[in-house]
Order: structure tokens, then sequence, then C-alpha cells
């Protein structure tokens, strides 16, 4: 017997309404976000926040035939603690007429069972989300020791999020992980004031990480200030570090995506050799990493090699488009970890180069294979002396570029990426002065 005063969950609320409007194939995605947010002015905690969000999510399905053929629609909805049953049984009447309209070809629904909560264990599991803050505020903050370059805002968040995934075909999976993410912004006052943005995500307690993106840029920022001048254009062994050694390797994980492949936006299959004949360079290996053990629709997910020696090993999606190309799904995998290189970044700086640091807004398009960006902060060696040159672009083609490729013995670790700290592009354009 419920006593009184009882209130029904939502989940459950959900469930009464999919039957109510006899809705027979359905996904919820069920997310309760426990965070602590610090909120800097300087070194200066200006504020400090701390939530319990629990979110939902549901897709509904629709199965109709059109000209013959067999379709299934879907829709997604957000719903909310404080929805009346009534609001959630009419939200979800909507999305399945929607959906209605979505004429996607038949896939199949990926099925499964009940299983236990998974808690992913780490450094950041054996503190509390506070003492975790504290230990990243004081490895934010341990290299901001300059007057006249310094951090002017920052913000951190400790997330500990627990997803439980279930769908109308048995599967009933849940797991927890914690996480810190944050970004913070560097200014220069001398000789001109100038400022520098970075964020941050790590899935551990990586002070060492985040000590070294601040020292290196405060360091970028200081340069900026004392940059005047734009590099003259023409052809530069270009220098590529942080970020968008991440951009560039990322190419090739969306390109190896179902979601790519099946509409023929990318041309790989399985042994394609992704980086082109006569490679002259290092060889691509990489390899997909499983942040979570299960993908957005309770797929169980792990480490797979995606490229070994150059050739594709693995073509990964969600239960759509897998389905479409006849292959296991796999889940939609966002990170990637690749082994370090053979030359030391100073080895890559013995010859003449042009070090790019940071672009206003560097691009890589996965259709075209082009990428490139404006020139914030460069380091230019001309054979004799570095200097610090702000403005200009490059402007590549990784087809172009991807035989030759030299990368760090040094490695780093970016938001969804494990790698080389920086890659060596050969022949790039440059537009200058």
């Amino acid at each position: 017997m419920k006593k009184k005063g009882w209130v029904k969950p939502l989940f459950d609320k959900i469930l009464s309404a999919l039957a109510e409007n006899k809705i027979s194939e359905y996904l919820i995605n069920d997310t309760l976000k426990e965070s602590v947010e610090l909120f800097f002015i300087k070194k200066s905690l200006d504020m400090r926040r701390q939530k319990d969000v629990h979110h939902y999510s549901v897709t509904v399905y629709h199965d109709f035939s059109k000209d013959n053929i067999k379709m299934r629609g879907s829709s997604t909805i957000s719903l909310f603690s404080g929805m009346t049953e009534a609001e959630i049984s009419n939200s979800i009447k909507n999305a399945y007429y929607a959906a209605s309209f979505v004429c996607n070809p038949y896939y199949d629904l990926p099925s499964g069972q009940k299983e236990a909560l998974l808690k992913i264990k780490n450094a950041l599991t054996d503190l509390s989300l506070s003492e975790s803050a504290k230990k990243m505020t004081t490895a934010l903050f341990e290299m901001d020791t300059e007057k006249d370059t310094f951090l002017n805002s920052a913000e951190i968040f400790l997330e500990k999020v627990t997803n439980r995934i279930v769908n109308s075909r048995g599967i009933d999976v849940s797991y927890e992980k914690t996480t810190v993410k944050g970004e913070f912004v560097a200014q220069c006052v001398t000789p001109q004031d100038v400022e520098t943005y970075q964020s941050f995500s790590y899935d551990n307690l990586d002070t060492e990480a985040l000590k070294t993106k601040v020292k290196q840029t405060l360091a970028m920022t200081k340069a900026r200030a004392n940059a005047n001048t734009a590099p003259a254009a023409g052809e530069y062994t270009v220098l590529l570090s942080g970020q968008y050694v991440r951009e560039l390797f990322h190419y090739y994980l969306n390109r190896s995506s179902a979601g790519m492949i099946y509409p023929k936006y990318s041309n790989y299959q399985i042994g394609s050799n992704v980086q082109g004949e006569d490679v002259q360079g290092e060889a691509l290996n990489i390899t997909l990493i499983a942040n979570e053990p299960y993908s957005s629709e309770g797929i169980p997910m792990k480490d797979l090699p995606l490229v070994a020696e150059s050739k594709l090993e693995t073509i990964h999606g969600n239960s759509r488009f897998c389905h479409y190309l006849g292959i296991t799904p796999t889940g939609q995998y966002q990170s990637i970890k690749v082994p370090s290189g053979s030359l030391s970044f100073d080895d890559m700086k013995k010859e003449k180069y042009l070090h790019v640091v940071n672009f206003s807004d560097f691009q890589m398009d996965d259709f075209s294979g082009h990428f490139g960006g404006e020139i914030r902060l460069a380091f230019l060696y001309d054979g004799k002396t570095v200097t610090p040159v702000t403005g200009g672009s490059i402007n590549g083609s990784i087809l172009d570029v991807q035989r030759n490729f030299s990368f760090s013995k040094e490695l780093q670790v970016e938001e969804h990426f494990e790698g080389p700290f920086a890659v060596k592009l050969e022949h790039i354009r440059v537009a200058g002065i």
C-alpha cells in the first residue's frame, strides 16, 4: 500500500504515459547530475553554486509504411520534474505524432537486459565534489604568479552524473561518472592588452594537465602581447600543437562513423588505407576510447582499434546507421588515443618552421579534408631567431599532407583526445603580408 502523500516517480509517469498512448517502441534516458560550480574573478571566489538536476529525455518510434516501404520515424522530447501526468502524456502523444512525418527506412533497435549500476572509479570518485574542486582550484592558480600576465577570470565545474538508459527491447543499464571541466581567460596588459580564452575537461583528477595548460596559456598570452606583425605570405613547414592536433586527428574519427559512410559523405570501408598510398611519414594508429560503458542507446561500449598501420579496422555508429550498413552497432565514439611519434618537439624545431599556437577559429572540414584558420599567435623560426607573429592565415588539405606526417614524442591529454603534443606538416600555404 502506498503511503499518504506518496508521489509517483516521474519515470513511472513516463511508462504510464507510453502505455496510455499505446507506444510500444521507446528509449528513456534518465540523467541525474550533481555539481559543484566555482566562479572566480582573478584569484577571488566570486560565486559558489551547488546543483542537483534531474533530466529525462524520451525518444518514441513510430512505424509505418510509405510507398510499400517500411519506415521508422522517431522524435525526442525533454521532460522535467513538476510536469503533471496529463502534461507528460500530451507531450509524448505529440512526439509520437511528429515521428509519423520522419521517413527513415526501418531499422532494428538494440536489445539487452537489466544490468547492475556501474560506477566508474578514478581519483575524482575517491573525494567529494567539493574536495576535488579545492584541488583543481589550487592547480589552476599555481602557475599564475606574474603581475602583468594573469588569469582574469575562471570557472570550475565538478560533476557527478548518473545515467540510466531504458528501452522497449529490454535494455535497462546505468552508470555513474564524475568529471571536471571549466574555462579560464588569461590576460596580459603590456605592451598591449590581450586576452586568451581556454577550456579544459578531464575524466580524472588531472591537476598536472591543468597546471601545464595554464602555464602554456599564460606564456602564449604574453607572447601575443608582444607580437605585432604577420608572417610573410608563402609556403611553410607548419607545427600544430595542443587542441589543434586533436582537431586534425578527429577527421579520421568522424570519417569512419556509420553516419558519414551510409549517406556516402565518406568513402571509408574496412581495410581502406585512410592515409593514402605511398606513406613516407609516420603511419597512423588510432584507438577508439570508450569514455562511458554504454552509448546513449544502451549499447555496451569498449575500446576498439580504429586505424592500424593506416588501415581502417572499425566503422562505429548508432543502431540506425549500422543497421543500414549491415554491421553490428558499436555506439558513437567521441574520443581517440594516438601513440607518441618518433621526433621530439625540439627535433621538430631544428629547421625553419611556423609554430601556430593559437587560431581565432581553426576549422577541419570532415567532408573535403581542408583545414585552416586565422593566426592569432605563431612563432616563426627563420633559421636564426624565433619571432612571435600575429595575423595571416593557413590553408591546407589533410589529403596532401597525411603521407608525410611527423608526430612528437611528447604526449598530451585534451578533451576527447590522448596523443602527440605536436604534429609537423610540410608545404602549407600561408596568407600573410
